[in-house]
């Protein structure tokens, strides 16, 4: 089976956790303030918070930012549901945006659009941005905009380590970026996340928040400042993390000879259109979007069947139950994310795989189509 996806352990990464298993120091520890440090480094960024997922992440942004009951946020329609998920366990509105349909990122056009043509009692206060498979935003516009109408700027990042937009790196922009390392993730912790800012004041209460709005005084006596979570990453997970950051840029430039070999063989197929090919990108997943007249569910089966792992790439949100009930969706309220839905699909993509995978998976979709 060519695999979706796959992380790539080495021995000396396992060698790592197993070390930090034998100490018996297995929470939040010295491995995780250095993969906060090491991941600084890499983003150039000034705070680095690990925590327990991606998810978590983005959970504290929005506790961070005070963003609950009586508010509301703008998440594009074509992502994972743990971007909109969060929000709504804060019990502030989620509205809906539609997206690009090379880059399958929120649409600054519509971004706009709904902020001028919203009408809800709940009071706008953030955007947030997914980088959709590594894909960069366009965070000058998205930026330009936020600051337009004083919104807050949250950078889902989850896909997106190792991606730039205009040689800054992504999750730097707004005032809160959060990353995941998932399995499927460019690096994975097993789960995982973290939470990047250039501010000070947001970092100290991210601290606080992950870890139950702990402070110990001078003489190690705890003391409680406001009520937080247990959100904690553990040292063997960071151990893990430490290891695959060291290679992380060969990770990125395989990602990419494997992408161009894919926009090479793929190029010519009329019942498939290829992702929008941008310099900056990080490649943690490659989504085709099949023609409408070919059913993408069946195609995933064909290929099973031919020994190669493919899924759909992300929801449209509108699309899913929870969010058509409460808000009253339909089918077509937002159609670039509804063809990307329905027709995309993700192909195998990981720094173990090689070119005659890409050519055989190539030669396999040729006789499907």
């Amino acid at each position: 089976m060519i695999k979706l996806s796959r992380p790539n352990i080495t021995k000396e990464a396992m060698q790592e956790v197993c070390k930090v298993l034998e100490s018996g120091m297995l929470v939040q520890g010295e491995k995780v303030l250095e993969f906060e440090t090491e991941l600084k480094k890499y983003i150039n960024v000034d705070y680095v918070s690990a925590v327990s997922s991606g998810t978590a992440a983005l959970h504290l942004a929005l506790e961070a930012l005070e963003i609950g009951q009586g508010d509301a946020v703008l998440v594009p329609d074509f992502t994972f549901v743990a971007t909109a998920n969060v929000v709504e366990i804060q019990k502030a509105r989620t509205v809906l945006v539609d997206v690009d349909t090379t880059t399958y990122n929120m649409c600054p056009d519509k971004l706009e659009e709904k902020i001028v043509n919203y009408n809800f009692e709940e009071q706008l206060k953030a955007i947030i941005v997914v980088h959709e498979f590594g894909a960069p935003a366009d965070m000058s516009r998205i930026m330009a905009i936020a600051k337009k109408y004083n919104l807050y700027v949250i950078e889902d990042a989850a896909c997106a380590l190792g991606a730039y937009h205009n040689n800054q790196h992504v999750g730097t922009f707004g005032d809160i970026g959060c990353f995941s390392f998932h399995p499927r993730k460019s690096i994975t912790t097993g789960e995982g996340g973290a939470l990047i800012t250039n501010n000070k004041k947001l970092a100290s209460k991210i601290e606080l928040l992950r870890n139950h709005g702990l402070k110990r005084d001078e003489n190690g006596l705890i003391d409680v400042v406001m009520p937080g979570y247990n959100y904690r990453m553990t040292d063997f997970q960071a151990a893990m993390g430490i290891n695959q950051l060291v290679e992380f840029n060969e990770n990125i430039l395989k990602r990419k000879e494997l992408v161009e070999e894919y926009f090479k063989q793929l190029s010519g197929f009329k019942e498939i259109i290829l992702p929008k090919n941008i310099n900056e990108h990080a490649w943690q997943t490659f989504m085709v979007i099949l023609n409408t007249e070919i059913n993408r569910d069946s195609v995933i089966k064909l290929l099973k069947v031919n020994l190669i792992e493919t899924t759909v790439g992300a929801q449209a949100l509108h699309l899913l139950t929870y969010y058509a009930s409460k808000y009253s969706y339909v089918s077509n309220d937002y159609p670039v994310s509804k063809v990307l839905f329905q027709q995309g699909l993700a192909l195998p993509l990981h720094p173990l795989l090689n070119l005659d995978d890409i050519h055989e998976i190539a030669r396999i979709m040729k006789k499907l189509f």
